[in-house]
């Protein structure tokens, strides 16, 4: 049996398994890059992919001799360290969905098969004269050395966020009032994970709807009460206030019908229960805040000098009908007697969300427009949407309604590139044509290349002040706090 050549075999199957965990666990479902609570673990995984990085390429078509096998067997040490080191990182720091401790599990198992393989031969590179002998396997060293280029990145990646993801200040948001009891959904999304601290913050209750409440419950340190279905809330329990910031990610898996479908009901549907729990409790909220987006109003003709507000009229197409569903099921509220404050966000500048994607172009130096860069983007910054949200707490019943939550400044996608280049001391020189994102996202690439003017005309009515109105100001924050 030909023992390297199985060793090489197992290390392209770890390749693949290793990019699927990365991609599906990491960026997607748990998204470590946007956590400060994973800054060690991404440091980590950083270090484990600069080695694996060096073991992929280094191996696809190359026996390492003499003393250049004591650095192999010293480098499959040291990931043999960090392998153990990153399980209780990770124990300490969040608790693993199940599918990603089965792909651990596998990978370990996997990773050990092919170092013990490799370690079999090992007496006779040892023995040989120090060097590399070059010895291609094929369309088998090509794959490898494409992982090794493909965990390089990756490795790059998790660095950055590492540096970049310390716990920013809390922002000076105060929900005030009387303390008083919150029920939150989607508490451990982008927002929730910044707003629920606010309300402890403030005095406030905070009872987290979650699929996994042991999971949300592990998030907040055990300062919130977690439940995993509306019928665990019998209708005398006493709620005050009712912030629905459910929904899955909008932005990723491209729109099949069963994605579409997925999206409906973590939105539509999981609103659709809490509605119906609060016509069954014995004591009404006094508001109900539901999220929607400015996806409600459609697109706009680039070439379009059109402000929009609140009252502008929505679209029939996808994200549009989408935020029509996921307001008609909210707004039921009010035959219960409830306020509605339907808080349509634009897209949320932070330390987390979608933002740190779209600066990781600029990062690397590879940035630039994304097709026309004429598109209009709609932006808000994290700490003026939790302001905003804190605002219309404040306003109580006369809340009710459509809220734009989006800075008075919507700039075109080109001016956001320019914008963060200048930031990040980075050319903006590398245009993404349209086709290609097109062809790849389908109907969800007007996300990217096609938007809207979006004006906040009931948050300035009503008094509400902008800390980084511009996207120079909110960029500056942001890049100020790493």
């Amino acid at each position: 049996m030909n023992t390297h050549l199985l060793a090489l075999q197992l290390m392209a199957f770890q390749g693949c398994l290793g990019a699927f965990d990365t991609l599906y666990h990491h960026e997607l479902t748990e998204a470590l890059p946007q956590r400060a609570s994973a800054r060690r673990e991404l440091a980590i995984h950083a270090l484990r992919a600069m080695i694996y990085g060096v073991l992929f390429v280094g191996l696809s078509a190359w026996v390492w001799q003499g003393a250049w096998a004591v650095v192999l067997i010293a480098l499959f040490g040291v990931e043999i360290v960090l392998t153990l080191w990153d399980f209780v990182v990770e124990d300490q720091t969040r608790l693993l969905p199940a599918t990603e401790r089965v792909t651990h599990t596998v990978l370990a198992i996997n990773g050990g098969a092919f170092i013990c393989l490799l370690l079999l031969a090992s007496p006779e590179w040892l023995a040989a004269p120090s060097g590399f002998r070059y010895a291609p396997q094929g369309w088998l060293s090509v794959f490898l050395a494409a992982c090794g280029i493909g965990v390089f990145a990756s490795g790059i990646r998790d660095a950055l966020a590492a540096r970049q993801t310390p716990a920013p200040a809390m922002p000076d948001a105060r929900f005030d009032g009387a303390p008083q009891t919150v029920l939150v959904t989607g508490a451990t999304g982008f927002i929730g994970r910044a707003l629920v601290p606010l309300l402890r913050a403030s005095g406030h209750q905070v009872i987290v709807l979650s699929r996994e409440p042991k999971k949300a419950a592990w998030e907040f340190n055990g300062t919130v009460r977690a439940i995993g279905s509306m019928e665990e809330m019998p209708p005398t329990e006493h709620i005050d206030v009712v912030i629905n910031l459910a929904g899955a990610r909008i932005l990723g898996w491209r729109w099949s019908a069963q994605r579409k479908a997925v999206l409906r009901r973590s939105r539509a549907g999981l609103t659709k229960g809490v509605v119906d729990w609060i016509a069954r409790a014995e004591r009404k909220p006094r508001l109900l805040i539901s999220a929607s987006a400015i996806g409600y109003y459609g697109i706009q003709p680039q070439e379009s000098e059109q402000v929009l507000d609140e009252s502008s009229p929505p679209q029939e197409r996808f994200m549009s009908r989408l935020c029509q569903e996921w307001e008609a099921e909210a707004a039921r509220a009010r035959t219960a007697g409830v306020p509605v404050a339907l808080a349509r966000f634009g897209l949320v500048f932070g330390q987390g969300g979608a933002l740190p994607m779209m600066l990781l172009p600029f990062q690397l130096g590879l940035g630039g427009r994304m097709g026309s860069g004429r598109q209009r983007s709609s932006w808000i910054d994290i700490d003026d949407l939790l302001r905003g949200l804190a605002h219309v707490w404040r306003l109580g019943a006369a809340a009710d309604g459509a809220w734009n939550f989006t800075a008075p400044e919507h700039p075109t996608q080109l001016a956001f590139a320019r914008s963060a280049a200048a930031q990040l001391r980075r050319p903006c020189l590398l245009p993404t044509p349209a086709w290609p994102v097109r062809l790849l996202l389908g109907e969800q690439a007007d996300l990217l290349l096609e938007g809207a003017a979006i004006a906040p005309a009931r948050l300035l009515a009503t008094g509400f002040t902008f800390r980084y109105p511009s996207v120079r100001q909110s960029l500056a924050k942001i890049r100020g706090q790493v």
